[in-house]
């Protein structure tokens, strides 16, 4: 047995105590994620750099542009993991009066492979991205769980991986978060499995709006954003629309979506990631206006 005192575990970590906005406008952040042609990225040449913005810039683009003071960074934006560089997006963001509520973290090592050392490289790196979370005043970090090369994906594997992220996350004060992304290995009730095995108040669901639709199966995908609400706490991906692999597009009923959200007393932030073709600032600007509708 990989995790023979899962409940127990659990038991010991304290209980997260993030207290939420209750204004519409201010439950509502933006991502970096639908930004990524004008931010500079991690792994970008440095002179493909200059005429792109830095993430430290990003909470003053998203004050101006959309009156919102709250950001979610994706992984692959920050230029640097050091510590000046952390101490320096920090201090931007509490200049600008702004805050971050989360961080988009992309892996590429699996928890639940087959292979020891491959989860084990899992592990550190959502470890890592909970280290940057401390040092930037994230509350939260969204982790996530690649396809394994060896394995379908696997209950207790993952759990086992999860319930040592999430123990660090509470040794750390950073909530942990799982989103129904990849459609082969971040399915929605695969990760709501993960989350009830695991049974920590430090791992909750990262609900996105689109992501399941986009496989085609309507129904299958209002009833897992349900589950995935009903273990959100901290943050949702709100989008209109998701392109499938053929480009066709997925069109999400907001109201019924939101009427999910409200119906499972969900409380937490609404980020904002317009994920689909066109433009990113009128695709976020129209987000940001039916949420608002539909929040208040």
């Amino acid at each position: 047995m990989l995790w023979p005192d899962l409940e127990s575990a659990a038991a010991r970590s304290s209980v997260p105590g993030l207290q939420f906005p209750s204004a519409p406008r201010d439950r509502i952040a933006v991502a970096s994620y639908p930004f990524r042609e004008v931010i500079a990225g991690a792994h970008e040449p440095g002179a493909s750099t200059i005429s792109k913005m830095d993430l430290k810039n990003f909470i003053v683009f998203v004050k101006s542009k959309f009156n919102v003071n709250k950001i979610e960074p994706w992984s692959e934006h920050f230029r640097s993991l050091d510590r000046e560089y952390l101490n320096d997006l920090h201090s931007a963001v509490e200049k600008a009066g702004g805050a971050i509520v989360n961080i988009a973290v992309d892996g590429e090592h699996s928890p639940f492979a087959l292979d020891k050392a491959e989860r084990e490289k899992a592990v550190s790196f959502s470890k890592q991205w909970i280290d940057v979370a401390v040092s930037v005043g994230s509350p939260s970090v969204r982790t996530n769980m690649p396809p394994a090369k060896d394995a379908k994906p696997d209950l207790d594997r993952a759990a086992d991986s999860l319930l040592r992220v999430a123990e660090y996350g509470a040794e750390k004060n950073i909530l942990v978060n799982l989103e129904n992304d990849n459609a082969l290995s971040e399915d929605p009730f695969f990760i709501v499995s993960v989350i009830a095995r695991v049974n920590s108040p430090w791992l909750h669901a990262n609900p996105d709006f689109a992501n399941t639709l986009a496989t085609g199966n309507t129904e299958y995908a209002y009833k897992g954003i349900a589950a995935m609400f009903n273990h959100a706490y901290s943050i949702c991906h709100v989008k209109a629309m998701e392109a499938d692999e053929k480009g066709q597009l997925a069109y999400v009923d907001l109201a019924r979506t939101f009427g999910i959200l409200k119906n499972s007393n969900y409380r937490g932030y609404c980020s904002m990631e317009f994920d689909s073709p066109g433009d990113a600032y009128k695709g976020t600007t129209d987000l940001i206006a039916k949420t608002l509708q539909y929040l208040s």
